[in-house]
Protein backbone atom coordinates (compact mmCIF):
# COMPACT_ATOMS: atom_id res chain seq x y z
CA UNK A 1 0.00 0.00 0.00
CA UNK A 2 1.40 3.13 -1.11
CA UNK A 3 0.45 6.54 0.70
CA UNK A 4 1.46 10.09 -1.10
CA UNK A 5 3.24 11.41 1.75
CA UNK A 6 3.15 15.75 1.75
CA UNK A 7 6.62 15.95 3.68
CA UNK A 8 8.74 14.05 1.07
CA UNK A 9 6.36 15.22 -1.84
CA UNK A 10 5.84 11.37 -3.20
CA UNK A 11 4.07 8.44 -2.88
CA UNK A 12 5.75 5.81 0.00
CA UNK A 13 4.96 1.80 1.02
CA UNK A 14 3.24 2.32 4.16
CA UNK A 15 5.14 0.63 7.02
CA UNK A 16 4.38 2.17 11.07
CA UNK A 17 6.73 2.78 13.42
CA UNK A 18 6.10 0.28 15.67
CA UNK A 19 4.99 -3.24 13.96
CA UNK A 20 1.31 -3.53 12.88
CA UNK A 21 0.43 -0.92 15.78
CA UNK A 22 -0.80 2.79 13.61
CA UNK A 23 -1.20 5.93 15.12
CA UNK A 24 -3.31 8.43 13.40
CA UNK A 25 -4.52 12.03 14.34
CA UNK A 26 -6.77 14.05 12.25
CA UNK A 27 -7.11 17.60 12.96
CA UNK A 28 -10.85 18.28 13.62
CA UNK A 29 -13.08 21.32 13.34
CA UNK A 30 -13.11 24.70 15.36
CA UNK A 31 -16.64 25.10 16.63
CA UNK A 32 -17.25 28.78 15.92
CA UNK A 33 -20.23 27.89 13.49
CA UNK A 34 -22.18 25.07 11.80
CA UNK A 35 -20.37 22.00 10.09
CA UNK A 36 -20.30 22.85 6.20
CA UNK A 37 -19.38 20.48 3.32
CA UNK A 38 -15.68 20.75 3.87
CA UNK A 39 -15.51 19.56 7.25
CA UNK A 40 -17.88 16.50 6.42
CA UNK A 41 -15.68 15.59 3.61
CA UNK A 42 -12.42 15.87 5.56
CA UNK A 43 -14.26 13.80 8.82
CA UNK A 44 -15.09 11.47 5.76
CA UNK A 45 -12.46 11.20 4.34
CA UNK A 46 -10.30 10.21 7.43
CA UNK A 47 -13.15 7.87 8.54
CA UNK A 48 -12.45 5.98 5.52
CA UNK A 49 -8.69 6.18 5.69
CA UNK A 50 -9.04 4.39 9.25
CA UNK A 51 -11.47 1.78 8.32
CA UNK A 52 -9.18 0.62 5.19
CA UNK A 53 -6.21 0.20 7.47
CA UNK A 54 -7.86 -1.70 9.75
CA UNK A 55 -9.31 -4.09 6.94
CA UNK A 56 -5.69 -4.37 5.75
CA UNK A 57 -4.50 -5.61 9.81
CA UNK A 58 -3.30 -2.96 11.01
CA UNK A 59 -3.98 -2.25 14.94
CA UNK A 60 -5.22 1.50 14.36
CA UNK A 61 -6.05 4.33 17.19
CA UNK A 62 -7.24 7.50 15.21
CA UNK A 63 -7.71 10.73 17.58
CA UNK A 64 -9.39 13.41 16.22
CA UNK A 65 -9.68 16.98 17.54
CA UNK A 66 -12.26 19.68 18.45
CA UNK A 67 -10.82 22.98 18.83
CA UNK A 68 -13.11 24.40 21.21
CA UNK A 69 -10.99 27.82 22.41
CA UNK A 70 -10.41 30.64 19.84
CA UNK A 71 -10.94 33.97 18.33
CA UNK A 72 -13.69 32.70 16.33
CA UNK A 73 -15.80 30.67 19.21
CA UNK A 74 -15.03 34.03 21.60
CA UNK A 75 -16.38 36.46 18.97
CA UNK A 76 -19.22 34.10 18.56
CA UNK A 77 -19.55 34.29 22.20
CA UNK A 78 -19.81 37.72 22.45
CA UNK A 79 -22.76 38.03 19.39
CA UNK A 80 -24.84 35.53 20.99
CA UNK A 81 -24.57 36.12 24.82
CA UNK A 82 -23.52 32.20 25.50
CA UNK A 83 -20.52 32.06 27.36
CA UNK A 84 -17.56 30.29 25.37
CA UNK A 85 -17.32 27.17 26.95
CA UNK A 86 -20.94 26.71 26.62
CA UNK A 87 -21.34 28.10 22.89
CA UNK A 88 -18.22 25.48 22.07
CA UNK A 89 -19.94 22.68 24.42
CA UNK A 90 -23.63 23.58 22.34
CA UNK A 91 -21.99 23.66 18.74
CA UNK A 92 -19.75 19.69 19.23
CA UNK A 93 -22.77 18.10 20.33
CA UNK A 94 -24.64 19.66 17.12
CA UNK A 95 -22.19 18.84 14.77
CA UNK A 96 -21.39 15.17 16.27
CA UNK A 97 -25.30 14.75 15.55
CA UNK A 98 -24.68 15.38 12.20
CA UNK A 99 -21.70 13.70 11.37
CA UNK A 100 -23.34 10.60 12.83
CA UNK A 101 -26.74 10.89 10.54
CA UNK A 102 -24.26 11.36 7.58
CA UNK A 103 -22.85 8.14 9.31
CA UNK A 104 -19.78 9.07 9.88
CA UNK A 105 -17.73 7.10 12.90
CA UNK A 106 -15.96 8.43 15.65
CA UNK A 107 -12.79 7.99 15.79
CA UNK A 108 -11.09 6.13 18.67
CA UNK A 109 -10.31 8.92 20.96
CA UNK A 110 -11.66 12.73 21.19
CA UNK A 111 -9.77 15.35 22.20
CA UNK A 112 -10.52 18.70 23.08
CA UNK A 113 -7.88 21.80 23.96
CA UNK A 114 -9.83 22.70 26.77
CA UNK A 115 -9.15 19.36 28.46
CA UNK A 116 -5.37 19.61 27.36
CA UNK A 117 -4.46 22.61 29.56
CA UNK A 118 -2.24 21.23 31.73
CA UNK A 119 -0.55 19.55 28.59
CA UNK A 120 -0.36 22.51 27.21
CA UNK A 121 1.58 24.83 29.93
CA UNK A 122 4.29 21.56 30.54
CA UNK A 123 4.60 21.48 26.92
CA UNK A 124 5.64 25.62 26.53
CA UNK A 125 7.68 25.25 29.72
CA UNK A 126 9.86 22.77 28.27
CA UNK A 127 10.08 24.69 25.19
CA UNK A 128 11.38 27.86 26.88
CA UNK A 129 13.43 25.95 29.04
CA UNK A 130 15.58 24.57 25.95
CA UNK A 131 15.32 28.21 24.64
CA UNK A 132 13.04 27.54 21.32
CA UNK A 133 10.33 29.59 22.82
CA UNK A 134 10.31 32.92 25.00
CA UNK A 135 8.15 35.07 27.31
CA UNK A 136 7.39 38.52 26.76
CA UNK A 137 6.51 41.31 29.67
CA UNK A 138 2.99 41.20 28.49
CA UNK A 139 2.08 37.43 29.06
CA UNK A 140 2.79 36.48 25.92
CA UNK A 141 5.43 33.26 24.98
CA UNK A 142 6.30 32.66 21.35
CA UNK A 143 8.21 30.17 19.53
CA UNK A 144 11.62 31.36 18.26
CA UNK A 145 11.19 29.70 14.84
CA UNK A 146 15.20 30.71 14.18
CA UNK A 147 15.58 27.94 16.82
CA UNK A 148 14.59 25.58 14.12
CA UNK A 149 16.35 24.78 11.07
CA UNK A 150 13.90 22.40 9.66
CA UNK A 151 11.44 24.92 9.24
CA UNK A 152 9.15 25.15 6.17
CA UNK A 153 10.44 21.18 5.68
CA UNK A 154 6.69 20.40 5.07
CA UNK A 155 5.28 23.31 2.94
CA UNK A 156 8.39 23.85 0.89
CA UNK A 157 8.52 27.43 1.98
CA UNK A 158 11.76 29.34 2.48
CA UNK A 159 12.05 31.62 5.70
CA UNK A 160 11.70 34.65 3.44
CA UNK A 161 8.78 33.22 1.62
CA UNK A 162 7.19 32.44 4.67
CA UNK A 163 8.19 35.65 6.49
CA UNK A 164 5.60 37.54 3.68
CA UNK A 165 2.55 35.65 3.95
CA UNK A 166 2.68 35.26 7.89
CA UNK A 167 -0.09 37.27 9.51
CA UNK A 168 2.26 39.46 11.96
CA UNK A 169 0.38 39.93 15.83
CA UNK A 170 2.37 41.84 18.26
CA UNK A 171 5.01 42.36 16.18
CA UNK A 172 6.65 44.83 18.57
CA UNK A 173 6.95 41.87 21.33
CA UNK A 174 8.55 39.44 19.05
CA UNK A 175 12.32 38.76 17.97
CA UNK A 176 11.39 37.40 14.61
CA UNK A 177 8.15 38.20 12.37
CA UNK A 178 7.88 34.78 12.08
CA UNK A 179 7.81 33.37 15.42
CA UNK A 180 4.04 32.57 16.40
CA UNK A 181 1.93 32.20 19.65
CA UNK A 182 2.34 29.57 22.14
CA UNK A 183 0.40 31.49 24.63
CA UNK A 184 -1.74 34.43 24.50
CA UNK A 185 -2.23 36.95 27.07
CA UNK A 186 -5.84 37.35 28.29
CA UNK A 187 -7.85 40.20 26.98
CA UNK A 188 -10.75 41.91 29.18
CA UNK A 189 -13.81 39.75 28.46
CA UNK A 190 -12.19 36.30 27.07
CA UNK A 191 -11.80 33.48 28.79
CA UNK A 192 -8.67 32.56 30.28
CA UNK A 193 -6.64 29.92 32.42
CA UNK A 194 -4.10 30.95 34.68
CA UNK A 195 -0.20 30.02 33.74
CA UNK A 196 3.48 31.00 35.03
CA UNK A 197 3.46 34.01 32.22
CA UNK A 198 0.06 35.09 33.42
CA UNK A 199 -3.52 34.58 32.47
CA UNK A 200 -4.28 33.84 29.17
CA UNK A 201 -4.96 31.30 27.05
CA UNK A 202 -2.95 28.61 24.27
CA UNK A 203 -2.51 29.59 20.55
CA UNK A 204 -3.99 27.71 17.82
CA UNK A 205 -0.68 25.52 17.07
CA UNK A 206 0.82 24.09 20.69
CA UNK A 207 -2.98 22.62 20.91
CA UNK A 208 -2.19 20.09 18.33
CA UNK A 209 0.98 19.42 19.77
CA UNK A 210 -0.13 18.96 22.88
CA UNK A 211 -2.69 16.96 22.50
CA UNK A 212 -0.85 14.49 20.43
CA UNK A 213 1.38 14.46 23.26
CA UNK A 214 -1.62 13.41 25.65
CA UNK A 215 -2.79 10.80 23.19
CA UNK A 216 -0.13 9.08 21.86
CA UNK A 217 3.72 10.23 23.04
CA UNK A 218 6.42 11.55 20.76
CA UNK A 219 5.59 10.36 17.39
CA UNK A 220 2.71 9.17 15.53
CA UNK A 221 2.78 7.21 11.94
CA UNK A 222 0.03 9.25 10.64
CA UNK A 223 -0.86 13.42 10.61
CA UNK A 224 -3.95 14.38 8.79
CA UNK A 225 -5.72 17.68 7.43
CA UNK A 226 -6.99 19.88 5.08
CA UNK A 227 -4.57 21.04 2.37
CA UNK A 228 -5.12 24.90 4.11
CA UNK A 229 -3.70 23.50 6.96
CA UNK A 230 -0.13 22.65 6.06
CA UNK A 231 0.96 26.59 6.05
CA UNK A 232 1.31 27.77 9.03
CA UNK A 233 -0.51 24.91 11.44
CA UNK A 234 1.11 22.11 10.38
CA UNK A 235 4.47 23.24 9.94
CA UNK A 236 3.89 24.82 13.04
CA UNK A 237 3.25 21.92 14.82
CA UNK A 238 6.59 20.09 13.38
CA UNK A 239 8.63 22.91 14.82
CA UNK A 240 7.21 23.07 18.03
CA UNK A 241 7.00 19.19 18.85
CA UNK A 242 10.29 18.61 16.96
CA UNK A 243 11.96 20.82 18.95
CA UNK A 244 10.69 19.56 22.04
CA UNK A 245 11.79 16.01 21.07
CA UNK A 246 14.54 15.37 18.58
CA UNK A 247 12.26 13.08 16.88
CA UNK A 248 10.30 13.29 13.76
CA UNK A 249 6.21 14.02 14.57
CA UNK A 250 4.65 12.06 12.01
CA UNK A 251 6.08 9.78 9.74
CA UNK A 252 3.23 9.90 6.98
CA UNK A 253 1.47 13.74 6.48
CA UNK A 254 -1.70 13.40 4.66
CA UNK A 255 -3.72 16.22 2.94
CA UNK A 256 -7.40 16.56 1.48
CA UNK A 257 -7.83 18.72 -0.96
CA UNK A 258 -10.51 21.50 -0.56
CA UNK A 259 -14.15 22.36 -1.84
CA UNK A 260 -14.80 24.62 -3.78
CA UNK A 261 -18.64 25.67 -5.26
CA UNK A 262 -18.71 26.89 -9.34
CA UNK A 263 -15.25 27.19 -9.73
CA UNK A 264 -14.77 29.93 -6.16
CA UNK A 265 -13.13 28.30 -2.71
CA UNK A 266 -16.31 27.88 -0.18
CA UNK A 267 -15.65 30.78 2.27
CA UNK A 268 -18.39 32.53 4.50
CA UNK A 269 -17.57 35.86 3.26
CA UNK A 270 -18.55 34.80 -0.54
CA UNK A 271 -22.07 33.77 1.20
CA UNK A 272 -21.43 30.06 -0.73
CA UNK A 273 -20.93 27.75 2.32
CA UNK A 274 -22.48 24.86 1.67
CA UNK A 275 -23.89 23.31 5.70
CA UNK A 276 -24.04 19.74 6.11
CA UNK A 277 -27.75 20.17 7.78
CA UNK A 278 -29.03 21.40 4.53
CA UNK A 279 -27.16 18.69 2.56
CA UNK A 280 -28.75 16.09 4.93
CA UNK A 281 -32.53 17.43 4.63
CA UNK A 282 -32.06 17.08 0.62
CA UNK A 283 -29.81 14.32 0.15
CA UNK A 284 -29.94 10.58 1.36
CA UNK A 285 -25.96 10.07 3.10
CA UNK A 286 -25.03 7.90 0.37
CA UNK A 287 -25.71 10.09 -2.09
CA UNK A 288 -23.26 12.79 0.04
CA UNK A 289 -20.83 10.19 0.17
CA UNK A 290 -21.36 8.93 -3.50
CA UNK A 291 -20.59 12.68 -4.81
CA UNK A 292 -17.57 13.64 -2.36
CA UNK A 293 -15.61 10.38 -3.44
CA UNK A 294 -15.93 10.51 -7.08
CA UNK A 295 -12.27 12.93 -6.83
CA UNK A 296 -9.19 11.36 -5.20
CA UNK A 297 -8.83 12.69 -1.95
CA UNK A 298 -6.04 14.97 -2.84
CA UNK A 299 -7.71 17.04 -5.71
CA UNK A 300 -10.00 20.08 -4.64
CA UNK A 301 -14.15 19.20 -5.36
CA UNK A 302 -15.78 21.63 -7.77
CA UNK A 303 -19.53 21.68 -6.13
CA UNK A 304 -21.57 22.44 -9.03
CA UNK A 305 -25.47 22.87 -9.39
CA UNK A 306 -25.03 18.98 -10.95
CA UNK A 307 -22.57 17.28 -8.46
CA UNK A 308 -25.01 15.98 -6.04
CA UNK A 309 -27.92 15.65 -8.45
CA UNK A 310 -25.81 13.08 -10.65
CA UNK A 311 -24.41 11.25 -8.04
CA UNK A 312 -28.32 10.86 -6.87
CA UNK A 313 -29.30 9.53 -10.42
CA UNK A 314 -26.15 6.81 -10.02
CA UNK A 315 -26.95 5.79 -6.72
CA UNK A 316 -30.78 5.48 -7.23
CA UNK A 317 -30.04 3.13 -10.19
CA UNK A 318 -27.55 0.78 -7.77
CA UNK A 319 -30.15 0.78 -5.35
CA UNK A 320 -32.83 -0.25 -8.10
CA UNK A 321 -30.64 -2.93 -9.38
CA UNK A 322 -30.50 -4.50 -5.79
CA UNK A 323 -33.81 -4.22 -5.05
CA UNK A 324 -34.65 -6.07 -8.16
CA UNK A 325 -32.83 -8.69 -6.81
CA UNK A 326 -33.91 -8.77 -3.46
CA UNK A 327 -37.76 -8.96 -5.08
CA UNK A 328 -36.59 -11.87 -7.10
CA UNK A 329 -35.65 -14.21 -4.34
CA UNK A 330 -31.72 -13.25 -4.22
CA UNK A 331 -30.30 -12.88 -0.94
CA UNK A 332 -27.43 -10.49 -1.70
CA UNK A 333 -24.85 -12.45 0.40
CA UNK A 334 -22.35 -14.21 -1.73
CA UNK A 335 -18.71 -13.47 -2.40
CA UNK A 336 -16.84 -12.78 -5.38
CA UNK A 337 -13.27 -12.26 -4.68
CA UNK A 338 -12.40 -10.03 -7.39
CA UNK A 339 -14.62 -7.30 -6.54
CA UNK A 340 -12.90 -7.32 -3.31
CA UNK A 341 -9.07 -7.68 -4.91
CA UNK A 342 -10.31 -4.82 -7.11
CA UNK A 343 -11.20 -2.73 -4.44
CA UNK A 344 -8.02 -3.22 -2.62
CA UNK A 345 -5.75 -2.73 -5.64
CA UNK A 346 -7.57 1.10 -6.35
CA UNK A 347 -7.26 1.97 -2.51
CA UNK A 348 -3.52 0.74 -1.99
CA UNK A 349 -2.72 3.53 -4.54
CA UNK A 350 -2.96 6.63 -2.08
CA UNK A 351 -6.68 5.79 -1.10
CA UNK A 352 -8.37 5.94 -5.04
CA UNK A 353 -11.97 6.06 -3.96
CA UNK A 354 -12.18 7.31 -7.86
CA UNK A 355 -11.27 4.54 -9.17
CA UNK A 356 -13.37 2.03 -6.64
CA UNK A 357 -16.54 4.20 -7.47
CA UNK A 358 -15.95 3.73 -11.19
CA UNK A 359 -15.71 0.11 -11.25
CA UNK A 360 -19.16 -0.01 -9.83
CA UNK A 361 -20.76 0.74 -13.06
CA UNK A 362 -19.64 -2.51 -14.27
CA UNK A 363 -19.93 -4.54 -11.84
CA UNK A 364 -24.00 -3.13 -11.54
CA UNK A 365 -23.94 -3.64 -15.65
CA UNK A 366 -22.82 -7.27 -14.98
CA UNK A 367 -25.47 -7.67 -12.26
CA UNK A 368 -28.26 -6.29 -14.20
CA UNK A 369 -27.62 -8.84 -17.27
CA UNK A 370 -27.01 -11.64 -14.28
CA UNK A 371 -30.87 -11.15 -12.95
CA UNK A 372 -32.16 -10.72 -16.83
CA UNK A 373 -30.71 -13.96 -17.57
CA UNK A 374 -32.14 -15.59 -14.26
CA UNK A 375 -28.70 -16.40 -13.72
CA UNK A 376 -29.34 -15.75 -9.28
CA UNK A 377 -26.47 -17.51 -7.92
CA UNK A 378 -23.95 -14.89 -10.29
CA UNK A 379 -25.98 -11.74 -9.41
CA UNK A 380 -26.02 -13.01 -5.32
CA UNK A 381 -22.02 -13.19 -5.69
CA UNK A 382 -21.60 -10.22 -7.25
CA UNK A 383 -24.45 -8.06 -5.35
CA UNK A 384 -23.80 -9.59 -1.99
CA UNK A 385 -19.71 -8.81 -2.45
CA UNK A 386 -20.47 -5.55 -3.44
CA UNK A 387 -22.46 -4.49 0.17
CA UNK A 388 -19.64 -6.41 1.59
CA UNK A 389 -16.55 -3.99 0.12
CA UNK A 390 -18.06 -1.26 -0.26
CA UNK A 391 -19.94 -0.91 2.79
CA UNK A 392 -16.51 0.90 3.66
CA UNK A 393 -17.00 3.89 2.00
CA UNK A 394 -20.78 3.99 3.56
CA UNK A 395 -22.26 3.00 0.53
CA UNK A 396 -25.00 0.48 0.34
CA UNK A 397 -26.06 0.13 3.87
CA UNK A 398 -29.49 1.45 3.30
CA UNK A 399 -31.98 -0.82 2.79
CA UNK A 400 -32.67 -0.64 -1.61
CA UNK A 401 -36.30 -0.79 -1.60
CA UNK A 402 -36.79 2.12 1.17
CA UNK A 403 -33.83 4.18 -0.90
CA UNK A 404 -35.66 3.86 -4.13
CA UNK A 405 -38.59 5.01 -2.63
CA UNK A 406 -37.36 7.57 -1.17
CA UNK A 407 -35.94 9.31 -3.72
CA UNK A 408 -38.67 8.49 -6.54
CA UNK A 409 -41.11 10.21 -4.18
CA UNK A 410 -38.97 13.17 -3.86
CA UNK A 411 -38.33 13.56 -7.97
CA UNK A 412 -42.30 13.13 -8.26
CA UNK A 413 -42.88 15.77 -5.34
CA UNK A 414 -40.55 17.99 -7.85
CA UNK A 415 -42.08 17.14 -11.35
CA UNK A 416 -43.70 20.38 -13.20
CA UNK A 417 -47.63 19.93 -13.28
CA UNK A 418 -47.47 20.13 -17.06
CA UNK A 419 -45.14 17.27 -17.07
CA UNK A 420 -47.27 15.31 -14.70
CA UNK A 421 -50.28 16.26 -17.13
CA UNK A 422 -48.77 14.76 -19.96
CA UNK A 423 -47.03 11.65 -17.90
CA UNK A 424 -50.71 10.94 -17.38
CA UNK A 425 -52.12 11.67 -20.86
CA UNK A 426 -49.11 8.89 -22.07
CA UNK A 427 -50.73 6.83 -19.84
CA UNK A 428 -54.28 6.88 -20.79
CA UNK A 429 -52.64 6.42 -24.54
CA UNK A 430 -50.71 3.61 -23.57
CA UNK A 431 -54.34 1.68 -21.70
CA UNK A 432 -55.92 2.45 -24.87
CA UNK A 433 -53.23 0.46 -26.55
CA UNK A 434 -51.86 3.97 -28.84
CA UNK A 435 -48.94 3.22 -29.24
CA UNK A 436 -48.27 5.88 -31.55
CA UNK A 437 -49.33 8.62 -29.64
CA UNK A 438 -47.64 7.63 -26.61
CA UNK A 439 -44.24 7.79 -28.21
CA UNK A 440 -45.31 11.15 -29.27
CA UNK A 441 -45.86 12.05 -25.97
CA UNK A 442 -42.94 10.62 -24.51
CA UNK A 443 -40.66 12.61 -27.11
CA UNK A 444 -42.25 15.85 -26.11
CA UNK A 445 -41.79 14.87 -22.56
CA UNK A 446 -37.96 14.11 -23.52
CA UNK A 447 -38.05 17.69 -24.92
CA UNK A 448 -39.08 19.52 -22.27
CA UNK A 449 -36.18 17.55 -20.33
CA UNK A 450 -37.45 14.91 -18.77
CA UNK A 451 -37.51 11.21 -19.10
CA UNK A 452 -40.27 8.84 -18.23
CA UNK A 453 -39.52 5.08 -17.46
CA UNK A 454 -41.85 2.36 -17.13
CA UNK A 455 -41.90 0.00 -14.23
CA UNK A 456 -43.81 -2.37 -12.89
CA UNK A 457 -45.25 -0.27 -10.10
CA UNK A 458 -45.97 2.48 -13.00
CA UNK A 459 -44.30 5.35 -14.49
CA UNK A 460 -40.97 6.83 -13.13
CA UNK A 461 -40.22 10.51 -14.35
CA UNK A 462 -37.20 11.98 -14.40
CA UNK A 463 -35.24 15.14 -14.39
CA UNK A 464 -32.63 14.68 -17.93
Amino acid sequence: MKIYNTLTKRKEEFKPIDGNKVKMYACGITVSGDAHIGHAYQALIYDIIRKYLVKKGYDVTYARNYTDVDDKIIARSHETGIPADEYAEMMIKKIDAEMRALEVDDPDVWLKATATMQGIEDFISRLIDSHHAYATPEGDVYFAVDSFPGYGKLSGRNLEDARESVRIENEDNKRNPLDFALWKSAKPGEPFWHSPWGDGRPGWHIECSAMNMQAFGEQIDIHGGGRDLIFPHHENEIAQTESLTGKQFAKFWIHNGLIKVNGQKMSKSLGNSLLLADLLKEYHPEVIKFALLQTNYRGDINVTDTLFPEAEKHMLSFHRVLAEAKKSGVPCDGTDEGIDAAFDEAMDDDFNTAKALADLFGIFKTASRMLREKDFDGANAVLGQVKKTYSLLGLFRADSEAFVARVEAKHAASVPADIAALVEKRAAAKAARDWAAADAIREEITAKGWSVRDTKDGAVVEKI
